[in-house]
């Protein structure tokens, strides 16, 4: 193994730009990937929540970066400072992001991310200033373990990308599955077309509608506008527990959630649960209406929502009708949602024997979910495990 900081493994290391948010010209109709560090901590980054326009790109210093670049969150809220992604499209982004190019003759770019994998809490460290913030200088000069071998480089790298491939791959399955649910969700809750008495969906055979004058449209009869407290438990996640850790073992195996939405806000794990019922969680800061099926106990920390519903046939039709509310409005100065905001919300509730039909169908979709997710959490563990092991040279790749 050699060491060598991690300018001299790279072409070009530098932050991005925001561009003015108040010129309309440089965000309208914006088609080009802009990135943030909220974003960042998943492996492979191919889309972003923003875009700028190309006349961001012509008229201030903004630059793309390329393919397979690095990006390290130098701030950012929580545990977000020393997340890093790799960008596997040509993107640019705002300040926060550290964007390392790495010269491929000197250095396998996968290699190199997986050993900034086990540095996180280490280059948490090095931050400074009132708000902790890490700067490019401490990248720039951060040292880099390696095989001065790039062909062992690249073998190690395989070892944890075959893990991550196969975590990648559950994933699309269930963005397939969830895509099933939403569909099925539209069709009924939203087109009115769930099955009639005779198997016929419902407002397309003329089903009995009424009019509703809270919604100023038809609905079907003996539907009704339900605030969400009426259907659900709503609670805020609390600080932090003292038994905190960042790996699942037989004594810490409760899930910690916060508000970010890297690995579905996973925080770390601790000993007890707070929430012992299957619920939902929202995103209180951040991104804000964020959402998330919980079906076991778990942990929620502040920044969090969680709605326990009073029925458990309520659980899948909630989560579906909260990940179509508009947060954007919520709060004032800074951007938040409240218990008591999300309490007062009003929705449009099915009867209760639609409610059991449609939790009766959903629910082998819901757990095959819920059991590619618990086959991910035990892949990464593996790969975490592996990681600092590769990496430190004890074990080694034949």
């Amino acid at each position: 193994m050699i060491v060598k900081p991690l300018i001299e493994l790279s072409k070009k290391i530098s932050s991005g730009l925001t561009p003015l948010r108040s010129n309309p010209e440089f965000w309208d109709n914006g088609t080009i990937p802009w990135l943030k560090t909220e974003q960042l901590g998943e492996k492979y980054i191919y889309e972003t929540n923003e875009h700028i326009s190309e006349v961001a790109l012509e008229k201030t210093a903004i630059r793309l970066f390329p393919v397979n670049s690095l990006s390290i969150a130098m701030y950012g809220e929580g545990k977000t400072r020393g997340n890093l992604s790799i960008l596997k499209k040509s993107m640019a982004t705002n300040q926060a992001c550290c964007n390392v190019e790495i010269d491929s003759d000197k250095a396998d770019y996968e290699y190199v991310y997986y050993f900034l994998k086990t540095q996180y809490d280490e280059l948490r460290q090095l931050s400074s200033g009132v708000r902790k913030n890490l700067n490019s200088n401490d990248i720039k000069n951060y040292p880099i373990r390696l095989p001065s071998s790039l062909d062992e480089q690249r073998k190690i790298a395989c070892v944890l990308k075959v893990l991550d491939d196969k975590i990648a791959l559950n994933n699309r399955i269930n963005a397939e599955l969830e895509a099933m649910a939403k569909t099925l969700y539209d069709y009924w809750f939203v087109q009115f077309d769930f099955p009639d008495a005779n198997g016929k969906p419902y407002k397309t055979s003329g089903g009995k509608m009424e009019y509703n004058a809270t919604l100023k449209r038809e609905v079907p009869v003996g539907w009704k506008i339900k605030k969400i407290s009426e259907i659900a438990l709503v609670k805020a996640g609390g600080d932090k527990p003292s038994n905190c850790v960042g790996f699942r073992s037989d004594e810490y195996s409760i899930p910690i959630f916060s508000n970010g939405i890297s690995s579905e806000g996973l925080y770390g794990y601790t000993n007890i649960s707070v929430v012992n019922k299957p619920s939902i969680t929202v995103s209180a800061r951040g991104t804000i209406g964020y959402s998330v099926l919980r079906l076991k106990p778990f942990f929620p920390i502040i920044r969090l929502l969680v709605l326990t519903p009073y029925q458990d046939n309520a659980l899948k039709f909630l989560e579906e009708t909260i990940k179509r509310f508009s947060f954007e409005n919520s709060g004032s100065v800074q951007q938040q949602l409240t218990v008591p905001q999300i309490s007062e919300m009003s929705i449009l509730y099915p009867i209760e024997k639609l409610l059991n039909i449609y939790t009766k169908r959903i629910w082998p979709l819901i757990k095959k979910i819920e059991l590619i997710k618990e086959q991910n959490s035990e892949l990464q563990q593996l790969r975490d495990w592996l990681l600092p092991l590769l990496m430190n040279g004890q074990v080694t790749i034949k």
